[in-house]
């Protein structure tokens, strides 16, 4: 559900973010990519992998989820307005496609981990006290699931970087 996030709940992400958005970035000459590169983020845009087996598993042990085909950021908002929370997130355990992490500190970077699209990855809250759930789900499923902040009781976004300030997304 969308309106179940609960303050302290850990907020998870399936796999990795900001691939297609990356190889939308270099198709569109924002971004300049090399061959294996672009050919890695290219099948992230044309051939995402929907995780179904995923939330079929997630039931019984998240509050709330969903799927972030336009990117996290506007999804996790839709949970975040509809459970009248808020969340605290950090830069650095964002789980981002390995081809995006050399442009991290720039605004694309952020834009493809943060506000990027068609990863079809999802994002979902669960219980603290479900972490080790969790972890096992990871492992069974062979897919990395990983804890990127939690859900506060504020109505705002909080993103914060390597050292726990608070970072806006516009900076570079």
């Amino acid at each position: 559900k969308r309106d179940a996030a609960k303050p302290g709940d850990d907020i998870w992400i399936s796999g990795e973010l900001g691939g297609a958005a990356l190889a939308l970035a270099h198709m569109t000459g924002k971004a300049q990519l090399d061959e294996a590169a672009f050919s890695s983020c290219a099948a992230r845009l044309h051939q995402p992998m929907p995780r179904v087996a995923l939330g079929l598993a997630l039931r019984g042990i998240a509050h709330g989820a969903i799927d972030i085909s336009v990117g996290l950021l506007a999804y996790l908002g839709h949970i975040l307005e509809c459970s009248n929370t808020g969340a605290s997130l950090f830069m650095t355990e964002l789980p981002v496609f390995p081809a995006v992490r050399p442009f991290l500190e720039s605004n694309l970077g952020r834009h493809c981990a943060l506000a990027g699209g068609d990863d079809y990855e999802l994002c979902f809250t669960a219980p603290a006290g479900r972490r080790s759930r969790v972890e096992n789900l990871s492992a069974r499923l062979g897919l990395p699931l990983t804890r990127i902040g939690s859900i506060t009781d504020g109505r705002e976004v909080i993103l914060r970087d390597k050292n726990g300030s608070i970072l806006n997304f516009g900076e570079t």
